[in-house]
């Protein structure tokens, strides 16, 4: 089966770090674009970070810039986000998505109901509170 899974959320304190990862299933990233999302209970989703497929560019939202970096592994079957120095407001469900036909910039910057791209992983939460 063809699929995003995304793990490394949890209950974290403030300050403290954290890194998910979103692993294909059954195919390779190589081609494609991935995002970082996060949703909170009564928010909009917000793109955090995107990473294009093409040139590598790299989008992050300013509300976590300096904080989160995106990354993939060699084997382009993975993508991490470190996310550092966390704090209460970086609560969310933390969803990655695949799209071969956009760039990171625009993945990451598109709003309103939920883009149908490629692939969208099922979430994994990450809670900050001491």
């Amino acid at each position: 089966q063809l699929q995003l899974v995304e793990s490394g959320g949890g209950l974290v304190q403030p300050g403290g770090s954290l890194r998910l990862s979103c692993a294909a299933s059954g195919f390779t990233l190589d081609y494609y674009t991935i995002g970082w999302f996060r949703q909170a209970p009564g928010k909009e989703r917000e793109g955090v970070s995107c990473i294009s497929s093409s040139d590598g560019s790299i989008y992050y939202a300013d509300s976590v810039k300096g904080r989160f970096t995106i990354s993939r592994d060699n084997a382009k079957i993975t993508v991490y986000l470190q996310i550092n120095n966390l704090k209460p407001e970086d609560t969310a469900v933390y969803y990655c998505a695949a799209d071969s036909l956009t760039t990171a910039q625009t993945m990451c910057r598109t709003g309103g109901p939920k883009p149908r791209y490629d692939f969208w992983g099922q979430g994994t939460q990450v809670t900050v509170s001491s």
